[in-house]
């Protein structure tokens, strides 16, 4: 894991790993439970690392992310106050971009190991103050999902309590937000069953 605290004033990437993972039951946390042999974090990881728009930041908290590969090169900032929500995480890390001078912070989470390098890179290229992955369902219908591309002028409006990111201003400021179209899937892992079906797709095809 390398240290990435020089300035920066473009983009940075965070992929957000603070939570309990409640609804996981099984034996380990979800984050570090495999997909293809590799952990769902590093999947996440992996992607945010290979779109190179760049520093990472992973943001943890109620547990320490298994990470294979030693060489990855990311920085962790541990969130003491994860249990409070979502929020405190994205604080963390829009502190974090702010003491290296970046433009604007991409966020996405570490239980969604089907994000592919291309969305965090379409993010990143996007010239609105917020801009979202936006997903097809099977039915061709498009939904919003993660990551988040979050420019630096609307970092004071984010919430600094909860749990929830940036849906709030998204939804009060829609002038604001650009859907950006991204191939992939934006399915998390939230319970084993979730894990089950994923691994056994995996049994044949990598995420």
């Amino acid at each position: 894991m390398g240290i990435r605290d020089e300035e920066h004033d473009g983009p940075i990437a965070v992929v957000l790993a603070a939570g309990a993972g409640s609804r996981f039951e099984g034996q380990d946390h979800k984050l570090n439970s495999r997909i293809g042999g590799v952990t769902i974090i590093e999947w996440a990881l992996r992607a945010a690392l290979s779109a190179e728009i760049g520093p990472v930041v992973v943001v943890t908290g109620a547990t320490r992310p298994e990470i294979d590969e030693p060489d990855l090169d990311y920085t962790e900032i541990n969130n003491p106050l994860w249990a409070s929500g979502q929020a405190s995480s994205v604080q963390i890390a829009i502190e974090h971009a702010r003491s290296l001078g970046a433009s604007c912070a991409v966020i996405g989470l570490g239980d969604q190991p089907f994000i592919t390098a291309a969305s965090w890179r379409a993010l990143a290229q996007s010239h609105s103050p917020i801009a979202v992955a936006t997903y097809l369902d099977a039915d061709g219908t498009p939904h919003r999902g993660n990551p988040v591309k979050l420019d630096a002028s609307v970092w004071e409006h984010l919430p600094t309590t909860g749990d929830h990111g940036a849906r709030e201003l998204i939804r009060m400021r829609p002038e604001l937000v650009e859907a950006i179209p991204c191939e992939g899937s934006p399915a998390d892992i939230d319970t084993v069953e979730d894990l089950q079906r994923w691994q056994n797709n995996s049994s044949t095809n990598s995420p």
